[in-house]
């Protein structure tokens, strides 16, 4: 087309020149500092690119927005952490920046008071922002660091997990102190906020993990094995995952490690009380399930109630059944498969016959051992 006369040139132009000051807003970062803070529109990115933390909205029809970390390796990010769970923004006037006390603010410019206000904090003690930055790392931990004679990590996302295990993340109980790692589910797939479904080790007794719903216990993963928790047989070391548990004195805690770095995986608890665990195919571009907890009515906690165990593959018949030498308490119960009142010892029978002995019950999860005394030079592994 031709161009008729210089007026037409200057438009043409202008939305061009419009479009690279728009553009140039935006920055990729590689870490946070007092003199460098991140705006909405950018994004701090790891060493490996393999992370990214910046604003987002979980849907398209919210307002909110958030400071997340997600896996930076497809067109539509997947969140992994969230800041402001509880505190989202309702516009672009977000700054992620390093205070004078030298934690890492988010501030938005509050019009009601007319001043920037802060709205989430790593909230340390610090005192001072001299030689203080923030980085992500390649696992997709945020990290606050003081650099002052050697470098010190002040205070790390990993201690504060939201819905998403990553590899390399430990959680458990500090014995010393109490403070626990443990996950909470987002309140639905579109809000970040604080859900209603848990997931962390109960160290009373023997380590158990579960997944409580309402403050409930939901579904019980069973005691420590030695190589993996004993209701999660698919769990057990392959070549994917390695799992380590640290138990003593200190600490109950675990740490699940991928065996080959070049996969990019993560376990998500979800707001139904279902843990996924997911691999990333790069040729198809999604996320791939390979495991899923609870998996059927058994895994759910209690399912069969007392003194009786659950078998999913006893075909056609109710998948409860009594323990030998116990009984349905209530029979009709019973008979419309509701498990509700458990079983009770039957009279006069002896399973033993000629006194004390074991009687052995396969392919059970062991029992919950929360309220068990437990001789730990014992081993559990098999």
């Amino acid at each position: 087309m031709k161009l008729s006369s210089a007026k037409d040139r200057i438009l043409i132009i202008i939305p061009v020149f419009l479009l690279l000051v728009l553009h140039s807003s935006c920055h990729s970062l590689s870490r946070i500092t007092p003199s460098q803070s991140l705006k909405d529109g950018d994004v701090l990115v790891s060493e490996g690119r393999t992370f990214a933390l910046g604003f987002f909205t979980p849907s398209n029809n919210s307002r909110k927005r958030y400071v997340g970390i997600w896996y930076n390796i497809s067109s539509k990010p997947t969140v992994v952490w969230v800041a402001n769970r509880q505190n989202p923004l309702y516009d672009n006037s977000g700054v992620l920046s390093i205070n004078t006390q030298g934690n890492i603010v988010l501030v938005y410019n509050d019009t009601h008071l007319n001043r920037n206000s802060s709205i989430w904090s790593s909230n340390v003690s610090i005192s001072s922002s001299s030689h203080t930055f923030a980085k992500l790392q390649d696992t997709g931990n945020l990290v606050l660091i003081r650099n002052q004679g050697r470098r010190k990590v002040m205070w790390q996302s990993f201690d504060y997990p939201g819905d998403t295990r990553l590899p390399c993340m430990k959680f458990g109980v500090d014995r010393k102190t109490g403070f626990n790692r443990f996950f909470t589910s987002w309140k639905t797939p579109d809000d970040p906020g604080l859900g209603h479904v848990t997931l962390m080790i109960d160290p009373i007794g023997y380590p158990q993990l579960f997944i409580y719903k309402n403050g409930a216990p939901f579904w019980r993963g069973g005691s420590w094995t030695g190589q993996r928790w004993s209701g999660i047989p698919a769990m057990t070391p392959n070549f994917i995952y390695h799992l380590t548990l640290v138990d003593n004195a200190n600490e109950v805690s675990l740490v699940t490690e991928v065996l080959d770095s070049s996969i990019f995986s993560r376990i998500v608890l979800d707001n139904t009380g279902h843990e996924t665990r997911t691999i990333w195919q790069d040729k198809e571009k999604r996320w791939l399930q390979v495991g899923y907890s609870p998996t059927e009515d058994c895994d759910h906690y209690r399912w069969c109630r007392s003194n009786s165990k659950c078998d999913p593959y006893n075909g056609d018949k109710f998948e409860c059944m009594c323990l030998p030498g116990f009984e349905p308490i209530n029979l009709q119960e019973w008979n419309t498969r509701n498990a509700s009142s458990g079983c009770a010892r039957k009279k006069n029978v002896s399973t033993c016959q000629s006194g004390e002995g074991f009687v052995k019950v396969a392919r059970v999860k062991l029992p919950d051992t929360s309220k068990a005394r437990v001789d730990k030079s014992e081993s559990m592994s098999y």
